[in-house]
């Protein structure tokens, strides 16, 4: 949830809500003339009956229609210096519920008025700028606000396409209780909407060769490296006396206990090849946003399972980036970065196609964890790139998207599975994507294509070889 406060004021002045936002047309800005551009159709009438009947009147000699005209002509540019000249000191809020949505899903915008002046408003017909893809754009009529009064209104919006998409600036139109005028105003303040990529549960899988975030078969750091290399430190009220470190406090001459244990969270890295040369089509159900959504889902799977999670992509660059070897860090910063990672893959596009030596030089030996990559299509170059990224990490696999079968044009299927096969004899586990494809049960799977036991079969379950190792 979001909320941005901003003002509008018909002249000019500080808001009371001492946040006045800037006018893109000013109070003023145009003088008379720009007054004059906003009558309505009724006000020309008005005006033009009233001078054609002036007109008649000097001709025909004719006081009392004279009279008439002049009443005609009048009423509008009265109504026009009125409304020119009337003092409104207007402030707003707009709130997003929530400020950051799945592609599909809606949001809700909460706008709020409220009159600070001593005057009470007249007619407001309030506006705000939406882009196409989210929906119409909103309209309201507000009747007369009292002084000091507020108005309250809301609307939906949704995108099936994932981006940052703003909203604002807003705009009132402020019109006088004849409809003989009308005058536009705009704030300066806008928000963000932030439409992420879908994302689906995964079923939790042990992975064969990988220990878990947490919990059994964890790795451990310890501040020692043997009984003469501990670095003690001093007691505190509440740690067990069992370890008190008994030569360390005899040296020291007060309580030493042997620090505690800490735990190294497992690492995974989520690796989305976004070449434009490997993707054909477009659009929410293409291959390239499959695969979008794929990573998406699969880096908030591991962070939930307590993994050290990053994005990389095929251009070098890693989320979040600094701090933490480039992984996201405590429990704590998970769902932040989280967040950085949604946000960063909510406006991913296509690389300029250089392949994915940049991502491989990215990823150091030995020390990278689990790979989960979601590859476009693979030639003999980017394949044998692939091939060496798995020599990198200590399990790895890999989805691979014949974006041709999306596209439902022919595809080379022997290429293909020749390249699946290169993969899989490199250790990866390879698991083909083809239109219709769910992400969970290729996730089963793949966590299905393993080997138990050293007499195990080379070949896996569904023909596939290996595993998550």
């Amino acid at each position: 949830m979001r909320t941005t406060p901003y003002a509008f004021d018909e002249t000019r002045t500080p808001s009371a809500a001492g946040e006045p936002g800037a006018v893109e047309d000013g109070g003023r800005k145009g003088g008379l003339r720009t007054a004059l551009g906003g009558l309505t159709t009724r006000g020309r009438s008005f005006l033009a009956a009233g001078l054609a009947a002036a007109v008649c009147a000097y001709v025909l000699g004719q006081g009392d229609l004279l009279r008439v005209g002049l009443l005609l002509a009048v009423l509008p540019l009265v109504c026009v210096t009125v409304l020119y000249r009337t003092r409104y000191r207007v402030t707003g809020t707009r709130r997003l519920s929530p400020s950051r949505v799945p592609a599909g899903a809606e949001a809700r915008v909460h706008l709020r008025m409220e009159n600070v002046s001593r005057l009470p408003t007249g007619l407001l017909m309030l506006q705000d700028r939406v882009p196409y893809v989210l929906g119409p754009r909103p309209r309201f009529v507000l009747d007369r606000v009292e002084s000091g009064g507020r108005r309250e209104v809301s609307y939906r919006v949704r995108s099936d396409l994932r981006g940052r998409y703003p909203l604002g600036p807003l705009q009132l139109r402020l019109s006088d209780p004849f409809g003989m005028c009308e005058l536009t105003r705009s704030f300066s303040a806008y928000d963000t909407l932030v439409v992420i990529p879908r994302t689906v549960p995964l079923p939790a899988l042990r992975l064969a060769g990988e220990a878990s975030g947490y919990g059994d078969g964890r790795q451990r750091s310890l501040a020692l490296a043997g009984e003469d290399d501990i670095i003690p430190r001093g007691y505190r009220h509440g740690d067990d006396l069992r370890r008190v470190h008994w030569r360390s406090t005899a040296r020291h001459g007060e309580l030493m206990v042997r620090r505690e244990e800490q735990p190294q969270r497992a690492r995974c890295t989520v690796l989305l090849d976004t070449r434009q040369i490997g993707y054909q089509g477009a659009g929410p159900d293409s291959a390239f946003e499959w695969a979008v959504s794929g990573a998406a889902s699969a880096l908030v799977h591991m962070l939930e399972r307590g993994f050290a999670v990053r994005l990389l992509t095929d251009d070098g660059n890693a989320v979040p980036g600094e701090g933490t070897d480039g992984y996201a860090g405590s429990t704590q910063e998970s769902a932040d970065s989280a967040g950085l990672m949604l946000d960063t893959l909510a406006v991913v596009g296509h690389s300029d196609g250089g392949g994915l030596s940049r991502a491989h030089d990215v990823l150091r030996g030995g020390n990278e964890g689990l790979l989960i990559a979601f590859f476009g299509d693979l030639d003999e170059e980017q394949t044998a790139v692939a091939a060496r990224m798995r020599q990198r990490a200590g399990a790895g696999v890999a989805f691979v998207l014949d974006s041709a079968a999306w596209a439902d044009e022919e595809s080379a299927a022997g290429a293909a599975d020749d390249r699946l096969r290169r993969l899989r004899e490199s250790g990866w586990t390879a698991v083909p994507v083809e239109p219709g494809d769910e992400l969970p049960e290729l996730w089963q799977l793949a966590g299905g294509m393993r080997t138990d036991t050293p007499s195990a079969p080379s070949g896996g379950p569904n023909g596939f070889p290996g595993g998550w190792s």
